[in-house]
């Protein structure tokens, strides 16, 4: 057997020798294990396994009674992961990983077969509060974004050299083995009564992750862009894309504020999230350039016609009561000393939650798409509104040709701890029945059955022209930024043109495909230096009223 398959091995042997939290099963199905009486024994046999691990349970899966690896095809052991699925709820107890293994021939014709490892906890699904923020950091690269918030979540002062900026660091594996969104690189919380937050030792560990969703009453969740110019599309994505609720924008005390700090700066303001700047690296200059740096931050916002409110004088709740509405509240950090991080942390347990959209149906636009050996095609986003539950029938789409696929939400996890449902604000991964994963694309939208979505080539809008060197005419081509959708679009200005500072009305026409907007939606569009912002004011324009030689 090979390396690394040491761990199936160990399994086996352990389950071979003395039993107690190791079950064998080749494969499960529906018609068999679900049948009364059945159920009810397999449930209890589950039960027993979990409690003779102190909370833990394997099942070793695609072997025979006595061991042997048997191997079953992927379409049975995605069925078999269904009735474990069933069995773990109603023994109370989760799923809380899976590990798959090839094994040859899976029976059917000559499809390779699968073993795997399934690590059941004690708990059963966990039914998240709606006291959940979700935090955008933004900022030029190096300023201590990763880090700051890497202090955050642990509580741990860096060494100066940025050792907390690594536990936000996104693992390839944990993507391709774990179902999970991870969208948020980390996350903290609040208990209530507790005098400290609840942080993480090792936000690598997955039960780290899993163990502040259970433990804390409101939750705090990271979204940490990208501070490389190059990558301005992917920093725009991240805020444009994950129903933030407020922005966390940072300035290195030794370097100030940047021509990115500023188009930053300009992004989440024009989005219209409630922004708070925090300045770096207080323990790395002097008190007078600090000083200086902290002068500098307040002109940037008065030239942003905002209002800069020092915490450290006006004090938190001032800062909660009037961040947004054109106050940004500022503060000194430094991730080394901790200074600043306490005053975060009472800034972040007060903040209130910002209203959800009035639309009362599910809704998720698709971030980003994997697939998970033994389970399928995973969507993973931000909730934009209503509610989804494990079980719902969905629809996934636009496709291209601007159809919508029927899906079904097979399970659904929020930072590797599974949820039975997924409210609005929510960053969660969905494992989807009924869809390969090659056919889910980022900025498609989840939404229920029955709901007749209707998908646009075409929007009306109301848009402002930040920068650009000339003047916008009809045509000009910027990739539009919306919810989780980047694609090229022509713009069609009403006047015919609109110059740099102008706020006019235009006609927007997506180039490749039709997506689902609504009005009342934001977006960002950028094309080289030039840079807008713009609101949806109406829809129309279906891929069927798209003349031929435009699509």
């Amino acid at each position: 057997m090979s390396a690394d398959r040491s761990a199936l091995r160990r399994a086996i042997e352990r389950g071979e020798r003395d039993g107690g939290a190791i079950e064998f099963k080749e494969r499960l199905t529906r018609e068999v294990h679900l049948a009364d009486g059945r159920m009810e024994s397999l449930v209890a046999q589950l039960r027993h396994r979990v409690l003779s691990g102190d909370g833990e349970a394997t099942y070793v899966l695609g072997v025979t009674d006595d061991g042997g690896l048997a191997g079953v095809s992927p379409d049975a052991f995605s069925e078999t992961m269904d009735v474990l699925s069933l069995l773990a709820d109603e023994a109370e107890a989760h799923i809380a990983d899976v590990e798959t293994w090839s094994a040859g021939s899976g029976g059917d014709g000559d499809e390779a077969g699968l073993v795997g490892l399934a690590t059941l906890r004690d708990g059963g699904v966990f039914e998240a509060d709606e006291d959940h923020l979700v935090v955008g950091t933004a900022g030029h690269v190096d300023h201590g974004k990763s880090t700051l918030v890497g202090t955050l979540v642990t509580g741990r002062a860096d060494d100066g050299q940025g050792g907390t900026r690594g536990f936000l660091d996104v693992q390839p594996h944990e993507v391709e083995r774990g179902l999970s969104a991870d969208l948020s690189y980390a996350v903290y919380g609040f208990a209530d009564g507790a005098d400290e937050p609840v942080r993480m030792d090792n936000p690598h560990r997955k039960s780290d992750r899993a163990g502040v969703v259970e433990a804390a009453d409101r939750l705090v969740s990271f979204v940490d862009t990208v501070g490389h110019e190059p990558w301005l599309r992917t920093t725009i994505r991240g805020i444009v894309g994950q129903k933030l609720d407020y922005g966390l924008l940072v300035v290195a005390a030794d370097d100030g504020p940047t021509k990115t700090t500023r188009e930053h700066l300009g992004i989440l303001l024009a989005t219209e999230l409630p922004t708070t700047v925090a300045i770096t690296k207080a323990d790395a200059v002097s008190d007078e350039r600090l000083a200086e740096v902290e002068r500098e931050v307040e002109s940037m916002l008065r030239d942003a016609g905002q209002t800069p409110l020092l915490i450290d004088r006006h004090g938190v709740d001032t800062a909660v009561a009037e961040v947004g509405d054109g106050v940004v509240p500022l503060l000194r950090t430094s991730a080394v000393t901790k200074d600043g991080i306490e005053t975060l942390d009472r800034l972040f347990e007060r903040l209130p939650k910002r209203a959800t959209p009035d639309r009362e149906t599910f809704r998720m636009y698709v971030d980003r798409s994997y697939k998970v050996t033994g389970v399928g095609a995973v969507a993973s986003g931000t909730v934009n509104s209503g509610t989804v539950e494990t079980g719902d029938e969905l629809l996934l789409g636009p496709m291209p040709d601007g159809s919508f696929r029927e899906v079904e939400a097979r399970s659904i996890e929020m930072h590797y701890h599974r949820v039975d449902k997924a409210t609005a604000g929510r960053i969660v991964g969905i494992a989807l029945k009924g869809v390969d994963e090659a056919e889910i694309e980022r900025g498609m939208a989840l939404v229920p059955r029955g709901s007749d979505p209707e998908p646009v080539r075409e929007f009306d809008a109301e848009v402002m022209v930040l920068n650009h060197p000339t003047r916008i005419q009809e045509g000009y081509e910027p990739v539009v930024h919306l919810e989780t959708l980047s694609e090229a679009a022509a713009f069609f200005p009403d006047e015919g043109r609109l110059l740099p500072g102008d706020t006019g009305n235009a006609r927007v026409r997506f180039k490749f495909r039709p997506y689902l907007i609504e009005p009342g939606q934001r977006f960002v569009f950028r094309e080289g230096s030039s840079k807008g912002v713009g609101t949806v004011t109406g829809t129309g324009g279906t891929e069927a009223d798209t003349p031929a030689d435009d699509r």
